[in-house]
Formats: structure tokens, C-alpha cells, sequence
């Protein structure tokens, strides 16, 4: 199920729409195996990239959260080489010197007074030391998803990890308007960010999941601490750090959503997915508590599996009748309580029924022209 969210950033975008998002959420509590999904992405989509199979170029990575050197090694334990990763991955270092206080302390030890907004330590990483001006941000981002080489239309893939730490230095507004030109640039294939959840109000992820294609969630597993008492296993508390289950919600362009689910775990220093059992056992403690008996016995299944419904014909050698709303007769017998002078005029001698319809007045007093209007005669 990841490779199938990695299989529609691959795909890219069409003409005339936005670029796919995927907004990946994560918690406290789940917060490394939510940083492992987010590397496993990034570095399949630009595996992708480099072996010429996406839409993209390349990759942009707004680093955040963590250091490009993470990013860098994670991707070369996929199996990227050097080389690979200097034409198809770009990152943006927003995380060694976010607000220019390295500089500007470097500075001043040094006399110097220049200033740059931002500086290349590498072939493949860029310091940027403003994470408040939005602006360039998107500048810088854009700037470095066009230096990908390549024939045509060059597109580039962004990864932001984190919208938790950008928001500490930007509004949600402002993040959205980034996240929505983004999303609205013509380069950009596709992009993808983090978020921690439980960290905001829960406006806030929800207003970043309306910019979204696809929503993501790492969830604890939640290990009973009673189902995990033999010597030498992991506790409760390590296996809910170790294990989560990835929860999909993808929106296809023909408007149907689909839920996908699968466990994602860590293995040493990786991260890897399993699909999930087909029958899924649920948590009883899970389940809501009600004041009735959802569930049927046996007897009970039984004694309505022989309920003869109305409309079935019960098989006793009669003849089918369709119930019509009116008492039935069998053929050839008349209503009993009809006056014998009624049953002449239905049934004459002849013995041949005729289909006419007879008025039987209520009362003398009736007029003959009692059918007409009675408001004729009204000024209207």
C-alpha cells in the first residue's frame, strides 16, 4: 500500500490539474515510525527519478526536522548511488541555521559585514537561514527544483518535512498559501509533507488535509501489555514504539476513495511494510458498549430462516393468488351480501358479465345538476 502511494507520485500530474499531496500524520507517540515513512517515500520516489521510470526529475527536500545528512544516508542504504543522488536530490537546509543566528554569530567573530541569505555547503544541499519569509522560501524551493537536468519539461517532486516546525515560524495561512502554490506550480509533479497531529489544535491538520490528494496516518499499534508476558520479549511500551499500523486514505480522480491499511515496523536501521491479515481481529475494549444485543443465537437464526414471507407461495398444491387490496373470491362465487336485484344486473341470465358501471344515487334530495360547480354562480 505504500508502493501504491509511491506508484501515484511516480504517475505525476496531468495537464490542467494540481500536483497530487499526500499529507502524512503522525503523534508523539508514533513519531520516529511517522519520520521512517517519511524517508521511505522520499527515498523510493527518488529511486524512481533516477532510474528515468517518474514524471519527476528529481527530488527537493525541505529539511526541517531533521539534518540532510539523514536524508543522504537513508537513501544510500537504498541502494542510490553518489551519483545518483547529486543529479536527482536537492535539499534545502532549513534545519542547521533556520533564522540566521550561525551567521550572524559567525560574523561577528569574524568582523565580516556580508550577509547571504543562503549558501551551498554542497553539490546537493543548500543552507537557507530565513524559515519566516515564506516568500523566498518558495523562491528557493522552486530555484532548486529547476536546476534538474534533463530533456522537455523538467518536473520536480517536494518533500517538507515538518509543517510542525515550519509552523513555529509561520502562520497556517501562510503555510497553506505556500503549500497551494506549490501544489499549483507548473514544474511540480507531486509533494508530500509531514505533520505531528497531536502537536496543533485539530483544525490545524485538517485545514492541511484539504490541500491534500491523499492523508496518511501512523498510528500505535497498541500492544496489550497482558499479551506480551514471556522472558526475553519487547515490553508493551517498545513494541508500541516499534510497530504502527499506516492507514491510506486516497482520493482516485474519478472522485472514489479508497482505505488502505498495513503495518509498518521498524528493522534495524530500516523501515518496512506489511499488507495486513485479511480478517483483522478488533479490540473488544474497542468496541462500544450498548444497551442491546447486536448478535443472533442460533435458534434465533433458525426460527428466521422458516419465516414464510407473504408474498412467497407456500407450496400446499393451491393455486398462486396475488394479494390486489380486496377480499377474494374463488371463481364463480359472489359476494353474499349483495342485493339479489344487484347480482341480476351483474351476472345477467345470459350467463355473460358485462363491463358497465353503475351509479347508485345516495338520496332523492340530490339535484340532477348536482355535478356542476356550486361557485358558478360566485363573482370571481
Amino acid at each position: 500500500m505504500a508502493e501504491a502511494v509511491v506508484r501515484y507520485f511516480r504517475d505525476g500530474r496531468l495537464d490542467g490539474e494540481h500536483a497530487p499531496a499526500l499529507a502524512l500524520e503522525g503523534s508523539l507517540q508514533s513519531c520516529s515510525l511517522a519520520a521512517g515513512a517519511m524517508l521511505h517515500v522520499a527515498a523510493a520516489l527518488a529511486s524512481q527519478a533516477a532510474a528515468g521510470k517518474a514524471q519527476a526529475r528529481g527530488l527537493v527536500v525541505v529539511a526541517l526536522d531533521r539534518s540532510p545528512e539523514v536524508y543522504l544516508e537513508f537513501m544510500r542504504r537504498r541502494g542510490l548511488e553518489a551519483n545518483a543522488l547529486n543529479r536527482c536530490v536537492r535539499i534545502l537546509d532549513c534545519y542547521s541555521d533556520p533564522l540566521g543566528w550561525k551567521q550572524k554569530f559567525q560574523n561577528q567573530q569574524n568582523q565580516e559585514n556580508r550577509t547571504k541569505q543562503f549558501s551551498t555547503n554542497k553539490e546537493n544541499i543548500t543552507v537557507f537561514r530565513d524559515v519566516k519569509d515564506i516568500k523566498k522560501l518558495m523562491y528557493s524551493i522552486t530555484e532548486l527544483g529547476g536546476g534538474f537536468q534533463g530533456e522537455g519539461k523538467r518536473y520536480f517532486s517536494i518533500a517538507v518535512d515538518s509543517i510542525s516546525s515550519l509552523l513555529r515560524h509561520a502562520s497556517v495561512p501562510s503555510i497553506s498559501v505556500l503549500l497551494s502554490n506549490l501544489r499549483s506550480h507548473e514544474q511540480v509533479s507531486s509533494i508530500f509533507w509531514l505533520i505531528q497531529s497531536d502537536l496543533h489544535e485539530p483544525k490545524v491538520p485538517r485545514a492541511f488535509e484539504c490541500l491534500s490528494t491523499m492523508v496518511a496516518c501512523v498510528e500505535p499499534a497498541l500492544v496489550d501489555p497482558l499479551c506480551v508476558e514471556s522472558p526475553g520479549s519487547l515490553s508493551a511500551l517498545e513494541q508500541n514504539y516499534s510497530k504502527a499500523k499506516f492507514i491510506v486514505r486516497l482520493k482516485r480522480r474519478n472522485g472514489r476513495v479508497k482505505h488502505f491499511y498495513e503495518d509498518l515496523y521498524v528493522e534495524g536501521n530500516d523501515v518496512k511494510f506489511d499488507s495486513a491479515p485479511a480478517s483483522a481481529e478488533v479490540n473488544q475494549s474497542l468496541v462500544p458498549k450498548v444497551q442491546f444485543n447486536l448478535e443472533l443465537s442460533e435458534k434465533e437464526r433458525t426460527d428466521r430462516a422458516n419465516v414464510v414471507l407473504p408474498f412467497e407461495h407456500q407450496g400446499k398444491g393451491e393455486p398462486i393468488r396475488i394479494y390486489d387490496g380486496r377480499r377474494s373470491l374463488p371463481e364463480g362465487q359472489l359476494d353474499p351480501n349483495l342485493a339479489p336485484a344487484l347480482v341480476d344486473e351483474i351476472v345477467p341470465k345470459s350467463g355473460t358479465a358485462k363491463g358497465e358501471i353503475h351509479y347508485v344515487r345516495d338520496s332523492d334530495d340530490e339535484q340532477p345538476d348536482s355535478d356542476e360547480d356550486p361557485d358558478d354562480d360566485l363573482d370571481i
